[in-house]
């Protein structure tokens, strides 16, 4: 258990608190949340706010501990693993929450949960022939504009809410488009191993 993947495992720790965070009924459990009037059209609930700040932080600790792992050789088949789930606790999870919420339409966590399913089978197809699938251009900068808009939807889209200019939006739409395109890219090069027998 090295630094990166300790630095992983408190991405997940933390993924897990803010969806907890998230999903607990304080409106039940008698916990008044305070609320930001901006103007008389937008309310802010505190809790998304929190949980944007989380979510910002684990964020970052997902280029921290790769960027770590790189630069000092600490590369691990453990830290593959852990990073894989916490990406995917931390990201998915998150949208369908919000999705649920209202917040972002329920389409976008389809494609993403899909084209993570469709990719994460091709790499245990190729992993079981003895090929390692890593990751590719897009699949990285898809990951970039993810992280930024729901950062942005957690904190209400803020401050180009005020002048009526949905970022958050077209950063998931943009997130959802190279989703695919990743997803084919990945069957494009890996189809003569997945098609083999």
């Amino acid at each position: 258990m090295n630094l990166p993947n300790r630095i992983t495992l408190c991405r997940i720790i933390l993924s897990i608190i803010i969806i907890a965070f998230l999903i607990f009924p304080f409106d039940s459990a008698g916990i008044t949340i305070p609320q930001l009037f901006v103007n008389e059209s937008l309310v802010i609930d505190i809790k998304y706010l929190i949980a944007g700040v989380l979510f910002v932080i684990a964020s970052l600790t997902d280029f921290v501990d790769g960027y770590i792992a790189r630069k000092y050789q600490m590369v691990t088949d453990l830290g593959k693993m852990l990073d894989a789930i916490a990406d995917k606790v931390l990201v998915n999870s998150i949208l369908i929450i919000l999705a649920t919420s209202g917040f972002i339409h329920p389409i976008i966590p389809v494609i993403i949960v899909s084209r993570d399913t469709i990719v994460d089978i091709i790499k245990m197809i190729a992993g079981n022939k003895g090929k390692v699938v890593g990751a590719i251009k897009t699949g990285k900068v898809k990951t970039i504009f993810m992280m930024v808009g729901i950062s942005l939807t957690l904190f209400y889209n803020m401050p180009f809410e005020l002048w009526n200019i949905r970022i958050s939006d077209i950063l998931l739409i943009i997130a959802c488009v190279l989703s695919i395109v990743s997803a084919v890219e990945y069957y494009s090069l890996n189809k003569k191993l997945i098609l083999s027998e």
